[in-house]
């Protein structure tokens, strides 16, 4: 018998009706002789309704009670998800996190899940009913509610299937799977029958957001196959497994953008041991993370130091950067927030040589200025200016010939 965890983000369970649809192809599941565990999300906008109730208290709202309210959110749609199944003739049972009993540690807001308890949960299953789990929520040793943060249902509904040794974990969205690009800036831009841990990790890292990277770490962590589908239209979707379970590797899989981006300078700095970490040390100190860095040395013997932060954390990362600079001997600080980062990923390039300088051929012949580059194994970034962006996600697409799905050797 296949066992099988279905997760349902908020918009699959926006009002009543979608609920009944969500139903409808788990009863459809049920029905073909399969396992089944639901995991749900709080219906479309709850979560933000009664973060708006506790601010009317706290700003920002935070801590304990603010996970015993959030919770709240999972257990309506589980109750009613669950009612709707009962109506169907399917046995179904609701759980919260605290009676699976996943076990968290006590970070409230942003708890990690330590272990998971399936005692409960195989015992539903075999009794031959639908167990229907709210995602996002745990309790920590004291019996404390907690909740997971940004992506939570993702994560729990991989934990869950990674506890339970689930034939496959299946994340029900409102897109149809991992496209090699974002099909509103390439209307040619093809959905991926399957991918890698490595590459969604990277194409999640890089601003594709079909999937949260805790609950594709997790995955990746304990082997579990993932499947991305639509909960509005029937297919196939886009797996993500192991490499060892894709026969033809692709060179490029996928091109992504990230508009998120910013650009600091410090120009001018004296080279000497230590100016790194006197520059990103403040900025580490204010929790801001760097993401790309280059350091260039001009022939005076002065380095010019240049790194991206995300582009809400730009103005701080300014005003440090104006406070350490005089103090390192900088001649100053320059900065842009009009940058985007366009990267394309493929565990194919392991293996092949060239690829970066197609990539860098290919915008320059679009007049495309590359203002900093990072790579790795499996993938290639470049800065270039914000003006660019769906420019030169095109011609990248194009240049790799992934209108016909990934770039194959």
């Amino acid at each position: 018998m296949t066992l099988i965890v279905q997760k349902y983000g908020g918009t699959s369970v926006g009002d009543v009706e979608r609920i009944a649809n969500v139903a409808e192809r788990v009863a459809r599941s049920h029905a073909a002789g399969n396992q089944v565990v639901v995991v749900v999300s709080a219906m479309s906008g709850e979560t933000d309704r009664l973060l708006g109730l506790a601010r009317a208290f706290a700003e920002p709202p935070r801590g304990r009670e603010l996970d015993v309210l959030l919770s709240t959110g999972e257990q309506v749609t589980i109750a009613l998800l669950s009612m709707a199944l009962a109506q169907r003739s399917v046995p179904a049972v609701s759980y919260t996190g605290g009676q699976v009993r996943i076990l968290t540690d006590d970070a409230h807001n942003k708890a990690r899940i330590l272990e998971i308890d399936d005692h409960n949960v195989r015992g539903e299953l075999d009794a031959g009913r639908v167990v229907v789990v709210a995602g996002f929520q745990g309790v920590d040793e004291r019996g404390n509610i907690t909740t997971l943060g940004r992506g939570g249902s993702d994560t729990t509904a991989v934990a869950l299937a990674a506890a339970l040794k689930a034939d496959e974990c299946q994340i029900y969205t409102d897109v149809d799977g991992v496209y090699t690009t974002d099909p509103r800036i390439v209307s040619g831009a093809c959905r991926l029958d399957r991918i890698t841990y490595e590459e969604m990790l990277e194409m999640a890292s890089l601003g594709a957001k079909v999937l949260q990277i805790r609950s594709v770490e997790f995955a990746s962590k304990y082997q579990v196959n993932l499947r991305v589908l639509s909960s509005f239209a029937e297919g196939e979707g886009t797996l993500i497994t192991t490499e060892e379970n894709i026969m033809e590797q692709a060179i490029i899989s996928g091109v992504t953008l990230n508009r998120d981006e910013a650009q600091l300078m410090v120009t001018g700095v004296p080279d000497r041991p230590g100016i790194a970490s006197g520059i990103l040390g403040p900025v580490a100190a204010a929790n801001i993370e760097v993401d790309m860095i280059v350091q260039n040395l001009g022939a005076d013997g002065a380095t010019d130091f240049t790194f991206t932060v995300h582009r809400n954390d730009y103005e701080r990362t300014l005003e440090i950067l104006q406070g350490v600079a005089p103090e390192m001997g900088a001649r100053g600080v320059e900065g842009d927030s009009r940058i985007v980062k366009i990267s394309i990923v493929g565990v194919g390039m392991r293996s092949h040589a060239g690829i970066a300088s197609r990539m860098f051929r290919a915008l320059a012949a679009e007049s495309i200025n590359i203002r900093m580059i990072s790579t790795s194994e499996i993938k290639i970034s470049v800065v270039v200016d914000e003006k660019y962006a769906e420019l030169g996600v095109r011609t990248l697409h194009a240049e790799f010939g992934l209108e016909n799905g990934a770039a194959r050797a």
